[in-house]
């Protein structure tokens, strides 16, 4: 559903700042917040994990390579994903702290 361009972007008999229409939008930036860091992690990882585990680049990868780079996917992944929680959390936290009311993420 997207509500930039389209001519019905509003529900029926719902006003411009709307509950309903806040909270669609703000799924909706979630879920591109969410590709966009899909799309870094992916890239971090190629960047890394080739640079450290390939090292004479040919049209086959050795069963070391093939080793070595699901070794350095799955602790970059696991890496990837402790940082964002904890970022989360924090992010929470001090929202919660100044006055907040609404969780960032679900």
């Amino acid at each position: 559903m997207s509500f930039f361009g389209s001519s019905s972007s509003t529900p029926a008999g719902a006003e411009p700042g709307s509950t309903e229409l806040k909270n669609a939008l703000m799924k909706q930036v979630q879920a591109e917040a969410a590709m966009t860091n899909a799309r870094a992690l992916v890239s971090k990882i190629n960047e890394n994990c080739f640079d450290r585990c390939i090292t004479s680049p040919g049209s086959s990868l050795s069963s070391g390579e093939t080793s070595c780079l699901s070794s350095c996917m799955e602790k970059y992944i696991s890496v990837w994903n402790t940082t964002s929680r904890t970022y989360i959390n924090r992010v929470q936290l001090e929202t919660k702290n100044m006055g907040g009311s609404e969780p960032l993420l679900q």
